[in-house]
C-alpha cells in the first residue's frame, strides 16, 4: 500500500487472468527481495527487471513482450505495462511504500520493516 492516497492503477489488457496473476506474483518476488536486501533503498521497475534481468524469456514478463512484438516500440511497450503491474502490485501490497516519479519514472521505497524483520 502506499503512505499516501489518490494512486490510479491502470489495469492491462489483451493478457490473460493467469497471465497476469503470474506477472504479478513475479514482481511480487522481486519486490520482496529487493526490500529484504536493499533496506531504505528506492526501486523502479528498471532496477528489478532491467539491467542485467532485461532478458525476460523464461519468466511470466515474456507475455508483455509478446502482447507487443509487432510494435516498433515493443519494448517500451511492454515495460510501460509491467510498470503498471508493478504499481498494482506495490498498490495491493500489506506493507507500506513511498513512492516518487524521478526522470520520468517511477520509483518505491519500502519505509515500513516490522514485516520482513
Amino acid at each position: 500500500m502506499f503512505v499516501d492516497e489518490g494512486h490510479r492503477i491502470h489495469d492491462v489488457y489483451q493478457i490473460t487472468k493467469e497471465q497476469k496473476g503470474k506477472i504479478k506474483a513475479f514482481l511480487q518476488g522481486g519486490v520482496y527481495c529487493w526490500c529484504k536486501n536493499r533496506k531504505d533503498e528506492w526501486f523502479s521497475l528498471r532496477d528489478l527487471m532491467g539491467g542485467d534481468n532485461f532478458h525476460w524469456q523464461g519468466t511470466p514478463l515474456i507475455e508483455l513482450y509478446e502482447k507487443h512484438k509487432d510494435k516498433e516500440d515493443s519494448v517500451k511497450s511492454a515495460g510501460i505495462d509491467a510498470g503498471w503491474l508493478l504499481k498494482a502490485v506495490i498498490s495491493e501490497d500489506e506493507r507500506r511504500f513511498e513512492t516518487k516519479t524521478e526522470s520520468l519514472i517511477r520509483k518505491y521505497r519500502w519505509v515500513d520493516g516490522s514485516i520482513l524483520e
